[in-house]
């Protein structure tokens, strides 16, 4: 049991950094590569919707995962990345409940499309990090 609560955390923030990594720099602009704007800003929108709730449930682990155990010795690398994970649920949770309404309205598009941009980028790099203070751990 203890090797799994080590390594479910590594996991976790993989499947985070690299959801992110895939559907932020290579799923949506191919998207829009191939498809008519219409309907590949409506299937991005629905990726990205996707893409929250992985988000959710991978920050929602790191942060049990991260309280501290009876008898644990030593700080959990998941200690010092918590204000990271918590940032990074915070900004995708904004980003879809917040500033992807703006955009499906195209509402000042321009403007609430960078906003989101800069969010999704911002959490991805709280998702490196993680990852990154992790793996350094597995080492």
């Amino acid at each position: 049991m203890r090797v799994i609560r080590q390594q479910l955390p590594w996991w976790a923030a993989a499947l985070w950094w690299g959801s992110l990594t895939t559907i932020g720099f290579l799923v949506v602009p191919l998207l829009f590569a191939h498809l008519p704007g219409t309907m590949a800003g409506t299937l991005a929108a629905r990726f990205f919707t996707a893409q929250t709730w992985v988000s959710v449930a991978c920050t929602l682990l790191l942060l049990l995962a991260s309280r501290p155990q009876e008898g644990e010795e030593g700080a959990h690398p998941l200690h010092a990345a918590r204000l990271l994970v918590i940032g990074g649920l915070l900004l995708a949770l904004l980003a879809e409940f917040a500033v992807a309404p703006r955009i499906v309205a195209r509402e000042n598009l321009a403007i609430w499309h960078r906003i989101g941009s800069a969010m999704y980028f911002l959490q991805w790099v709280c998702a490196a990090l993680t990852f990154w203070r992790l793996g350094k751990r597995q080492v």
